[in-house]
């Protein structure tokens, strides 16, 4: 009888250099640096350059980086107006999917033969680059665009995480919030073969072009089960108000069987390492905007939820209530997502060229057996078919 993984679970399907999760000491490692002492002490920009190259930059590397970052982080008229092309109403990630595909399409416009579209390896590093440039404009556009509001040019005289913000809000944020911002931005670079990561890998493996592969990738995001949790886990928050209805919440939920979303990670089994510093975050915009309530009611929550199940919060956990302090709207926290995991997501795309294979599993089928039309009568082409030896391996 064939073992069949649901979900690939526990199927080990290629090698990485990126990312692991050490099951020694629980740590999620980004070329082997753990990302809680990155997030503590790196700009993300030097995260993105760790995660593309192998090695953290130095000081020409990193300002090398940031120069051609800075070039591209206009949102450009073709993508703005695909953008406004949507529905107010669209959720966020289908403008970030759009604005993903017609920035592809523009960077590989001229292209005539297919084979040529996946790049060589130093064009692919270049078009990570310009995308993960791109994207917190149209982030912060769309944001604005729901609001009524205009667009915010950006600023060359910010680094990533400042000019985020300031094209999000129109104005400068407090350090805090942007050491808050950048933190969740390192935690949310890089997770191994997650799913998003395994899309990207599954249409990079058919020799399709990056932009095609992080198109793929988004599309696997949106999904609650995976990136959407952060924006679920808000609605969680709103609804069960305040830290005195967690009990009585949590009783009819679980009476329920209603997923819990925050909580529990297919590969952490001690509780998701990026949680600790994500909250330690968490605990300084609470402070910063004095909203004590919100530590109370996400300390409830953690609480009756761990000693009723056992099962520990994921990263969505702090980072909801986290992106909802500085101010983004809760529809926008997946595209925020997005802008952080392009820079793994594209990491993962290059190795996959590097060394690749057409990533194509079995499945077991368990239809009808094999049965004939009535009436039907093979030809010589069908029956020489059947009749042929089969194909040399390789």
């Amino acid at each position: 009888m064939t073992d069949i993984k649901k979900g690939l679970a526990g199927v080990t399907v290629d090698e990485t250099a990126v990312s692991k999760v050490n099951p020694e000491t629980n740590s999620l490692l980004y070329r082997g640096y753990p990302v809680q002492q990155l997030a503590a002490t790196q700009p993300f920009e030097a995260v993105a350059y760790l995660l593309w190259n192998g090695e953290l930059p130095n000081d020409d590397e990193l300002a090398a980086l940031r120069a051609v970052e800075r070039q591209h982080r206009a949102l450009t008229d073709d993508v703005r107006a695909a953008i406004d092309l949507l529905p107010v109403t669209a959720h966020p990630m289908d403008e970030v999917r759009t604005a993903v595909s017609v920035i592809g399409a523009r960077e590989t416009a001229g292209i005539e033969n297919v084979m040529d579209a996946v790049g060589t390896p130093a064009e692919n590093l270049e078009r990570s680059i310009r995308l993960w440039a791109q994207l917190p404009a149209v982030v912060a556009y769309g944001q604005r665009r729901r609001r009524g509001q205009e667009l915010v040019a950006p600023r060359d005289d910010l680094d990533y995480a400042a000019n985020f913000l300031w094209m999000t809000f129109g104005e400068e944020a407090a350090p805090v919030v942007v050491e808050a911002f950048t933190q969740s931005m390192t935690l949310y670079a890089e997770h191994s073969f997650n799913a998003s990561t395994f899309t990207a890998r599954v249409i990079a493996s058919t020799l399709s072009d990056l932009y095609s592969a992080v198109v793929g990738a988004i599309g696997a995001l949106k999904g609650p089960l995976h990136g959407g949790a952060n924006e679920a886990v808000l609605h969680v928050f709103t609804e069960i108000g305040s830290a005195e209805n967690v009990g009585p919440w949590l009783d009819a939920a679980l009476a329920e069987k209603r997923k819990i979303m925050g909580f529990g990670h297919r590969v952490y089994k001690r509780g998701d390492s990026r949680v600790p510093t994500m909250k330690a975050a968490l605990d300084t915009l609470v402070a910063h905007y004095d909203r004590p309530d919100v530590a109370a009611l996400y300390d409830a929550l953690e609480s009756a939820f761990v000693g009723r199940k056992g099962i520990y919060p994921n990263l969505d956990y702090p980072s909801g209530p986290a992106y909802a302090l500085m101010g983004f709207d809760t529809l926008t926290f997946t595209p925020l997502f997005v802008a952080a995991r392009v820079t793994g997501w594209t990491a993962h795309i290059r190795e996959q060229q590097a060394s690749n294979a057409l990533i194509r599993p079995l499945s077991a089928y368990v239809g009808p057996d094999e049965r004939h039309v009535e009436g039907y009568v093979p030809d010589a082409a069908d029956t020489e078919i059947q009749d042929r030896p089969e194909e040399a391996a390789g």
